[in-house]
């Protein structure tokens, strides 16, 4: 498995430039998705961008010796290249869950052989079946924990390389890299906070301020002082050089809204979790690959930002805890599913998805009652369906699922009444047809709205001829007489559109 260029460039570009381990490569190739190869007797070298921005990457003896740096990964990648894809964040959680119930219960299954009289063959049964369970939830962790670890050793080998690229600017000449990535010349960083900042401490400790703006300040870090602000509601440490926030953060058992963007975060602390009043939390711009599983307990939650960062997952149980969440937003990150459980969030009315790798969206979204504004859009080649629970988003007023690979819109988004605003743009769209989609939103839903009907009416005739359990029966007639309602009242809407008539309608996608 070679590193993905659009992940790990510097590292592309120099694998490409050894030639034990060169690949051919299109501009767009992506390793981890690769595209049908067309056989060929001369493909030209891969086109890389970077070497315009980075002109040392040309200097043979810079190359040179970043080869020792992409030796393990070299090694490596013909091994992990048969492991397939990585499972699913939330399919780990449920199997580490599960593993923990097993293990309880065959310690049972002891007290059971070893205080009554139960049958040891069934209870042996018992313990093989689970035992096996065992094994093929700790195969799947183990497959896990390897992709976990390619990952974190091609972030590690982009960023030497990264170092070594830079000491070559500075000297005109590479230097050795150790193990652990850094350099033997490393830069120094200044060993106390800003004596700006130091005053600003020492006036809200005597004061006890509730307000707090370090933005813009080129801070290399905290003080771990900054937990004694127990008073502290608001905090705002945008566009600065933070790579850690410390643990006494969670000594702030007052603040409110903390804004952290725009830094070199690359993790949170779990202390996060004991800011019980965090109601506005804002962490976009940084480079987190995800986040605590204590941010869960930051009940108070109404906006968290995450965007612009490298999240492949959201926690399992976000949804169960954060109840209060009004705006979730989670663009340009490389998240590939959502939660189920994001289903819980009860009160979230503006969810923005758009520029992720999302292949597939949990039926459970449809029970978001209150959710207004849905963008999905930028999910590319990943994104080829919608849920058919989307139709149960009754609040839905904005929807933008442009840009993905999305051929059939469920019917029963027909029946979204306060769905206002639409874009279906750049999607293979067979359903509905291309002249239906450019008669407008209205045109759209009275369209879905009456293959909805078609479709029941049809089941609705096969069931005739065979018994139906009342239940069922009675839910078919009830979504018929609805449906006839919502196309006649739409019929009118949308001029005749039915007849044949549509009259251009203005297209409506903003």
């Amino acid at each position: 498995m070679d590193p993905n260029p659009k992940k790990f460039p510097i590292l592309s570009y120099v694998m490409a430039k050894i030639p034990s381990v060169s690949r051919s490569q299109s501009p767009e190739f992506d390793i981890e998705q690769p595209r049908p190869t067309v056989p060929s007797t001369s493909e030209p070298e891969p086109y890389f961008e970077l070497a315009e921005r980075m002109p040392y990457l040309n200097d043979p003896e810079l190359i040179a010796s970043m080869r020792a740096a992409v030796a393990d990964v070299s090694r490596t990648r013909s091994v992990l290249k048969t492991l397939g894809e990585c499972p699913d964040h939330e399919l780990i959680d449920i199997a580490r869950s599960r593993l923990a119930e097993i293990e309880e219960s065959l310690v049972n299954q002891l007290d059971e052989v070893a205080l009554s009289d139960a049958d040891a063959v069934e209870v042996d049964k018992r313990k093989k079946a689970e035992e096996m369970e065992m094994q093929s939830f700790k195969a799947m962790i183990s497959l896990y924990e390897m992709h976990q670890s390619y990952e974190k050793m091609l972030s590690m080998a982009e960023k030497r390389l990264e170092k070594l690229y830079e000491e070559a600017k500075k000297g005109g000449k590479s230097v050795a890299v150790d193990d652990q990535g850094s350099s033997s010349e490393v830069p120094t960083v200044e060993d106390d906070v800003k004596d700006e900042v130091v005053a600003i401490l020492k006036d809200a400790l005597e004061k006890d301020l509730e307000r707090i703006d370090l933005s813009d300040r080129r801070l290399p870090f905290l003080p771990e002082a900054f937990g004694k602000l127990r008073m502290l509601v608001s905090l705002n440490l945008s566009s600065n050089q933070l790579e850690v926030i410390p643990d006494s953060i969670a000594g702030l058992e007052s603040l409110e809204e903390l804004n952290a963007s725009s830094n070199l975060l690359e993790s949170l602390p779990d202390s996060i979790g004991l800011l019980l009043k965090l109601r506005i939390l804002d962490v976009s711009s940084n480079k987190l690959a995800s986040l605590p599983d204590s941010i869960c307990h930051c009940r108070s939650l109404v906006e968290l930002d995450a965007s612009f960062n490298k999240l492949t997952y959201l926690p399992t149980n976000l949804g169960y805890e954060l109840v209060k969440l009004k705006r979730l937003s989670v663009p340009l990150n490389k998240l590939r599913s959502l939660p189920t459980s994001i289903g819980e969030m009860e009160s979230l009315q503006f969810l923005d998805a758009h520029f992720n790798e999302l292949r597939i969206l949990p039926s459970s979204i449809g029970r978001l009652s209150k959710l207004e504004i849905l963008n999905l859009s930028g999910n590319f080649s990943d994104l080829t369906s919608l849920p058919f629970t989307i139709g149960d988003l009754t609040s839905l007023k904005e929807l933008d699922v442009s840009n993905n690979q999305i051929h059939e819109l469920p019917v029963t988004l027909g029946r979204l009444e306060n769905l206002a605003k639409l874009n279906v743009e750049e999607n293979p769209l067979v359903v509905p047809p291309k002249e239906v989609v450019n008669e407008g939103i209205e045109a759209v839903k009275v369209f879905l709205a009456k293959r909805w009907l078609d479709m029941l009416v049809a089941e609705e005739e096969n069931c005739k001829s065979a018994e139906v359990d009342q239940p069922q029966g009675g839910w078919l007639t009830r979504s018929t007489s609805w449906l006839t309602t919502a196309v006649a009242g739409a019929a009118g809407t949308v001029g005749g559109y039915l007849g044949g008539g549509g009259g251009g309608r203005k297209r409506n996608y903003t």
